[in-house]
């Protein structure tokens, strides 16, 4: 997955949290057979943590759509536990196949979603700098 200046949102933190989940996707797509679980464990950790902060910033900064913004994140979340699990059971080629879909999906997401958080979190004088 290339990174797009498109992915670029204009808030530090969230720019750069970004650029490690594409990191981690690359990092998935690439991964050898023995290599995904690891990958996906390292990418689910990753998205945990990317989207709390994210989810953060949206009840702090009480950013009106929450709930679906939100409710994305869980999908999300839900489905790489998933995918974790049949990797388990000795299924690494589910690696590549959730590696491209994220790419398709992150590049929708943050066209739409995070642009509006983004955008939001500007108009509202919100900081992602850490407190």
């Amino acid at each position: 997955m290339e990174w797009k200046e498109s992915y670029v949102q204009g808030l530090p933190r969230m720019d750069d949290t970004h650029r490690e989940f594409v990191a981690c996707i690359n990092r998935l797509a690439a991964a050898s057979d023995e290599e995904v679980v690891h990958a996906l464990e390292d990418l689910l950790a990753h998205t945990e943590e990317h989207f709390a902060q994210e989810d953060r910033w949206m009840e702090e900064s009480r950013f009106p759509p929450i709930h679906c913004h939100t409710g994305e994140h869980a999908r999300v979340l839900d489905s790489l536990k998933q995918t974790l699990a049949i990797a388990l059971q000795n299924n690494p080629g589910i690696g590549g196949i959730i590696a491209k879909e994220l790419e398709s999906w992150f590049a929708q997401h943050a066209a739409t979603m995070d642009a509006a958080l983004a955008a939001h979190m500007r108009r509202a004088n919100y900081s992602d700098s850490p407190k």
